[in-house]
C-alpha cells in the first residue's frame, strides 16, 4: 500500500508543468570593447586614453578582472604600466565602469583604413533557473 502510494505521488508530481516547481530569471549582461593607452594606474581604477574621446576613460578593476597579453597568455597585474596599449572589456555598474578584462599589447596596431580606436558591444543573456 505505501509502494502504491508513493507511486501515485511520484507520478503526480512529475506530471505537473515545470513552471509550477522553477522560475526563470533572464540577465543580460551587454561587455563593450574599448582601446586605448594607459595613462594612470591606481589602486583600483585604470586610467586610459584613446584616440576617439578627448576625455580619458576610467575603469574600476577588481579581484575578478583578467589580464592576458595578445595571446591570451595570462599577464600579472605588475605588467600593467602607464604607456601600454591595451583593450579593456567592460560592463557598466550604475554610473561606473568594471574592468572585466584587460589585453595588454605590445605594439599599437593602425589601419589605413581607419586608425582611430573603434567601441564594441556584444550582449551575453543568462538564463538562471531557481527550483522552489
Amino acid at each position: 500500500m505505501k509502494k502504491m502510494m508513493l507511486f501515485v505521488v511520484a507520478m503526480t508530481v512529475l506530471s505537473m508543468p515545470y513552471g509550477v516547481f522553477a522560475q526563470q530569471d533572464q540577465t543580460t549582461v551587454t561587455t563593450t570593447e574599448s582601446a586605448g593607452t594607459i595613462s594612470e594606474v591606481n589602486p583600483d581604477t585604470l586610467v586610459i586614453r584613446s584616440e576617439t574621446s578627448t576625455t580619458p576613460a576610467h575603469y574600476t578593476y577588481t579581484k575578478k578582472t583578467i589580464y592576458v597579453d595578445e595571446r591570451g597568455m595570462p599577464v600579472s597585474m605588475e605588467t600593467v604600466k602607464s604607456g601600454l596599449p591595451v583593450t579593456v572589456y567592460y560592463t557598466h555598474e550604475g554610473n561606473r565602469m568594471i574592468a572585466d578584462k584587460v589585453v595588454v599589447r605590445k605594439t599599437t596596431t593602425t589601419t589605413t583604413q581607419n586608425p582611430l580606436t573603434q567601441e564594441k558591444q556584444t550582449s551575453t543573456t543568462t538564463t538562471t533557473t531557481e527550483t522552489k
